[in-house]
């Protein structure tokens, strides 16, 4: 149960990031490489600052801070600079690197003894195992209700609007750069904040936790639209949320089936790509079903 329970609460935590990419990714239709940077910065600015005595919470703010610093400059370089989505994001990333080296100091920093979010004296009554459930709900309520209010605003409007549809955005008057450059900094701001959760619930910082962080993110988006199939856009935040946690429960099934930790990366690779195609192939067998009975494909009945 212990373990079952820390997966939710970790599903709750990795949350943050696939909320963050479907701003970006599904919304704006916008490949954001840069996250693989912006977590380990969001990481290495909130543990570096914790380490130098300064308040978890406001170490996690000064995290998103960061991160949507990096997402600025991805999104300037797009816009402004005109380079190609994937090289602007991809050399944000990069920067980012020697970046977080600059801020740590060193390739990891460790925050044993350090006062931390989870360290909070209100989750002291809890079992360990339900602190990041805990934490995880409340920010993820938090999170999901600003972007559904957010979203339904004239602003949150244009911002759908220049994802389904850059160029007649334009033309009713939108600054789709400017809805770019937005979509870009608040996502990359909450994936620092993931990253800076993330760190302070293992007790550390590194480098190189950024790497794969993105197949992550995008197993969230795809498997809570696998599960949950056609809903409304508040809904599908939920759907991510409900994703996050799957993924982790699937992750826990396989630990359990004697599954090595370092095949991680390899075995989230194979379940989102089995969640791409499995619409695909639903649709095939459907359209199969629809042949056999001599009916059109267009035929509803």
């Amino acid at each position: 149960m212990s373990m079952v329970v820390s997966s939710i609460g970790q599903g709750l935590l990795w949350a943050i990031l696939g909320v963050a990419l479907y701003l970006t990714f599904r919304i704006l239709d916008f490949a954001d490489m840069t996250v693989e940077g912006t977590f380990p910065l969001g990481a290495a600015t909130a543990v570096t600052a914790i380490t130098h005595g300064l308040n978890p919470i406001l170490a996690t703010i000064l995290a998103f801070v960061a991160g949507s610093c990096a997402g600025l400059l991805t999104g300037l370089m797009y816009t402004k600079g005109k380079i190609p989505v994937l090289l602007a994001g991809i050399l944000v990333m990069n920067a980012c690197l020697s970046v977080n080296l600059r801020i740590m100091g060193s390739a990891n920093i460790s925050l044993l003894g350090k006062k931390t979010i989870f360290s909070n004296s209100f989750l002291k009554s809890l079992p360990n195992y339900f602190d990041s459930v805990c934490v995880g709900l409340i920010l993820m309520i938090v999170i999901t209700l600003l972007l559904a209010f957010f979203l339904q605003t004239d602003l949150g409007q244009a911002f759908i609007a220049t994802g389904d549809n850059p160029k007649m955005a334009h033309s009713l008057g939108i600054n789709t750069d400017n809805m770019t450059i937005l979509g870009l900094v608040v996502s990359n701001g909450l994936i620092a904040v993931g990253g800076a959760l993330i760190a302070q619930n293992n007790g550390y910082a590194d480098i190189n936790m950024g790497i794969g962080i993105i197949v992550i993110a995008l197993a969230s988006i795809i498997i809570g639209e696998v599960a949950f199939g056609e809903l409304t856009l508040n809904q599908r935040l939920v759907a991510v949320i409900c994703g996050s946690i799957l993924y982790r429960l699937v992750l826990l099934i396989v630990l359990q089936l004697g599954f090595n930790t370092n095949d991680f990366n390899l075995i989230s690779s194979l379940i989102l790509a089995t969640c791409l195609i499995l619409p695909s192939l639903k649709n095939k067998l459907h359209l199969s079903n629809v042949l056999k009975k001599g009916l059109t494909p267009y035929d509803r009945r």
